[in-house]
């Protein structure tokens, strides 16, 4: 078997799922992380690894999905819960773009009192001020947005991209398997209405990113099945521009204290180099300094990612559960170049700007 294997990839073909465990389970640490390298400098510029200055900007923590695995939601009637108002998100536009950014990432909880009008009136009062990208709107939020508003998910993305949106961030994916989602998010979206919201969103032209959080105790088997989803659909419309995995971050949170043994660094390089050889049809991995730290996402571009994320001047939803690290864009180039790779800035859809 191991001969078919390592021919496929030597030669560049697709894998199977079997032929994927195959290799979890017994390829060594570093020459899984030689195969993904190999991949990568196939399928993205070999000698670039590139970044984005952008802002998370989290219009609200209400949410009525009350995920186990998140410690940023509150209630609508918590003392802390808060939707910011427009002129406070107006001062975070202008602070990321005194700082060169280029765009914003903007997420929140599942409000139950905030439907499709209010986004496009929000949308469009920042396009009448700022021109840059407004990545935004995970498809739980999505979906929320449709049943709130009582229109099809196709009506509502429209809507918001006729309102300004530029494309849509890939959380909320967690593990696309419904036996998973019922234990750890169990009121939010479905893997189908997931996938539902990207094939739609890819149909009607907008680009999109994958995501993954892993660790938070599914099998080899859940795991496999959320990236051959991603790439099944990757076939029909080829409208995602990234995958970022990243493992799940225990502390401070309703499922943390089930005990789940952590992911560690080496489990997070392993999967990241499985996830480049077994998505083929994804033009970049994106490594996640933000739960793994700076050094770890460094070493990530040896394992088959050729992009950094974000300089991400605001974080709120990662810190909420106690874990927190912080860099500049200085510092970005630096741990890039230092890896052996020519720093390059991008946008939200991983166009270079430089």
């Amino acid at each position: 078997m191991w001969t078919s294997i390592l021919a496929k990839l030597e030669h560049h073909k697709r894998l199977d799922l079997s032929e994927a465990a195959a290799i979890w389970d017994e390829l060594p640490l570093l020459e899984l992380g030689q195969w993904a390298d190999r991949a990568r400098r196939l399928r993205a510029d070999p000698e670039a690894a590139t970044y984005v200055v952008d802002r998370n900007i989290n219009y609200t923590n209400v949410c009525s999905s009350r995920c186990r695995f998140c410690a940023f939601y509150r209630d609508a009637g918590a003392p802390d819960a808060y939707v910011l108002d427009r002129e406070e998100i107006f001062r975070k536009i202008e602070e990321t773009l005194a700082a060169g950014g280029s765009g914003i990432l903007m997420q929140g909880g599942l409000h139950p009192a905030l439907d499709v009008r209010y986004f496009e009136e929000l949308l469009r009062a920042i396009r009448r001020r700022y021109t840059l990208d407004l990545h935004c709107f995970s498809p739980p939020e999505i979906i929320h947005l449709s049943r709130i508003s009582a229109i099809g998910v196709e009506e509502c993305l429209r809507r918001l991209v006729a309102a300004g949106l530029t494309s849509l961030p890939g959380g909320g994916a967690e593990i696309l398997s419904d036996e998973v989602r019922n234990r750890i998010s169990p009121r939010k979206c479905s893997s189908g209405e997931w996938l539902h919201v990207m094939e739609t969103a890819h149909r009607i032209g907008l680009k999109t990113t994958a995501t993954m959080m892993f660790g938070c105790g599914e099998t080899l088997r859940q795991r496999l099945q959320h990236l051959d989803l991603l790439r099944s659909l990757q076939d029909r419309h080829g409208g995602f521009v990234a995958f970022i995995p990243w493992t799940f971050q225990w502390p401070k949170t309703e499922l943390g204290r089930e005990g789940w043994p952590e992911a560690t660094a080496v489990e997070y390089l392993r999967w990241l180099a499985l996830g480049r050889l077994f998505l083929d049809n994804f033009p970049t991995i994106q490594s996640s300094w933000v739960t793994q730290g700076l050094k770890i996402a460094q070493v990530a571009l040896a394992f088959g990612a050729n992009d950094i994320g974000s300089v991400m001047l605001e974080e709120n939803v990662v810190a909420a559960t106690g874990v927190s690290h912080r860099t500049s864009e200085a510092e970005l180039r630096r741990l890039i170049a230092d890896a052996g790779f020519r720093p390059v800035r991008r946008d939200s859809v991983h166009r270079h700007l430089e």
